[in-house]
């Protein structure tokens, strides 16, 4: 798995989620949980991850949608 997104605001990682799905891509988010160390305050970002072989589609993706993302 490659590391798609990372993001302090659900809104966004729910958005990037939705459109990766409505393309045939599963994505997993990882660091959701986290909120219980944290507090619930919101600091630690959480991870959007999708497999190797969707990695280019999935990126594509975020930059039709302008979606800040890792793009290395």
């Amino acid at each position: 798995m490659k590391e798609l997104l990372r993001s302090t605001d659900p809104t966004v990682i729910a958005y990037a989620t939705a459109l990766l799905e409505g393309e045939g891509i599963e994505p997993f988010q990882m660091d959701v949980h986290m909120s219980v160390l944290e507090g619930s305050i919101g600091v630690l970002p959480r991870r959007l991850m999708v497999r190797d072989q969707d990695l280019t589609d999935a990126r594509r993706v975020m930059r039709d949608n302008d979606i800040p993302h890792d793009d290395r």
